[in-house]
């Protein structure tokens, strides 16, 4: 017997729920490519790109790719082959755009910040103050680490490399919380924002995206790694809708992706949005804090003001082999229809991961939290229940 016959529910810190419009709106014949109603939907969708982004000034640019693709983007783009870098870990995702950085022949020097909690703005201050010769070209952070669940303070980074008095360009992944959490683009002085579809755009995985500041934009297309596929200026400055893509457009992800943006700026709003997250990751932390009594569970992120707000990484000291995580998921999975986030990377075999991102409503956090809460009971592992703590937290945010 199983009780997961109805539609599954993925809690996963991406790809997320998508919602019915954005599926239906893919949901048709094969357009034109070359003119018409794609291309002026396109092109009418960059004003929308750089409200999400909350910049007037920088490019959008898309690519047929995932996250990782617009890493290399941004390499290819901004870097020849010994060029020196810096990246500041805090999980693994910081690191991986490193890696696939240096696989290009760029010299990135990784700075490892740990795994439970932010990177530190006075070691980056520091570390720019020692780079006397301005060797290093760009500075790389990521906004959220999906794997820690760690949050970092861009502007503070920010005013790091300020302080330093140093030129290097400051960019930026917001692949994870991109439309969930606030994100300031012009005013906090970020120069290259990388993002992708499936987590707080709602839309399938398969878009990449890159955005462009001026700073970012004049030192372009000067380095040897450039290709014709990773050139960013033709696809955003195309004499033709088809140098936009480097080809055929991915046609019906762009359907998606306009239905989405519909949905997230124009009807709820983005400020909206980034409440109705902030209140429901909330909620998913109150549950996990008395979740924690007991001892069988921890929060992976100790400073309570560096947790995000899309996904969670909950550590599992107290659960044994044989009722562990990944035991939990599976659980979870085949006899509730609830898919949850498994540790990855250092994480793996010891942490469990909860998404709260993208089209996301209170009873369907409450029902996860649920489904995780009567796993946990069905394995004996010991912990008080949370739920009536996450209620809470959703009820003083809608009383009248």
């Amino acid at each position: 017997m199983s009780l997961s016959y109805g539609r599954e529910f993925l809690a996963i810190p991406g790809p997320s729920v998508m919602p019915d419009r954005v599926l239906n709106a893919m949901h048709r014949g094969a357009p034109s490519i070359y003119d018409g109603a794609l291309v002026d939907m396109v092109e009418g969708m960059t004003l929308d790109l750089q409200a999400v982004a909350r910049t007037t000034s920088a490019r959008p640019v898309i690519y047929i790719a995932n996250g990782h693709g617009a890493w290399e983007a941004t390499a290819a783009n901004l870097f020849s082959r010994g060029d020196k870098a810096l990246a500041m870990d805090n999980g693994r995702f910081a690191a991986g755009w490193a890696g696939m950085a240096q696989t290009m022949g760029v010299d990135v020097e990784i700075m490892d910040e740990g795994l439970r909690g932010p990177v530190s703005p006075q070691r980056l201050e520091d570390r720019l103050r020692a780079d006397k010769n301005h060797e290093i070209k760009a500075v790389m952070v990521v906004q959220v680490d999906t794997a820690s669940s760690a949050a970092n303070d861009i502007p503070a980074l920010r005013a790091a490399i300020d302080a330093a008095g140093h030129p290097a360009l400051f960019m930026v992944d917001c692949v994870a919380c991109l439309g969930s959490m606030p994100f300031e683009m012009d005013a906090w002085g970020v120069d290259v924002m990388v993002g992708g579809s499936q987590k707080g755009l709602m839309t399938p995985p398969g878009l990449g995206f890159v955005w462009v500041g001026d700073k970012a934009w004049a030192a372009s297309g000067k380095g040897d790694l450039n290709t014709n596929y990773w050139d960013w200026r033709p696809r955003a400055e195309p004499e033709m809708f088809y140098q936009r893509f480097c080809g055929t457009a991915p046609t019906h992800l762009l359907f998606g992706l306009r239905e989405a943006l519909t949905m997230l700026v124009h009807e709820e709003g983005l400020e909206a949005a980034w409440h109705r997250h902030a209140v429901l990751a909330k909620a998913v932390r109150a549950c996990i804090s008395v979740w924690s009594e007991a001892g069988a569970l921890e929060f992976n992120v100790q400073d309570a003001g560096a947790r995000s707000d899309v996904v969670t990484t909950v550590l599992t000291p107290g659960m044994t082999a044989d009722a562990g995580p990944d035991v939990l998921r599976k659980l979870c999975e085949t006899q509730m229809g609830v898919v949850l986030g498994m540790g990855i990377g250092q994480f793996s075999g010891r942490a469990f991961r909860i998404g709260h991102m993208g089209h996301l409503s209170a009873p369907m956090i409450l029902g996860v939290l649920g489904a995780a809460e009567a796993g946990f009971g069905a394995l004996g592992v010991p912990v008080r229940s949370g739920l009536e703590a996450a209620a809470k937290v959703v009820a003083d945010a809608i009383r009248p």
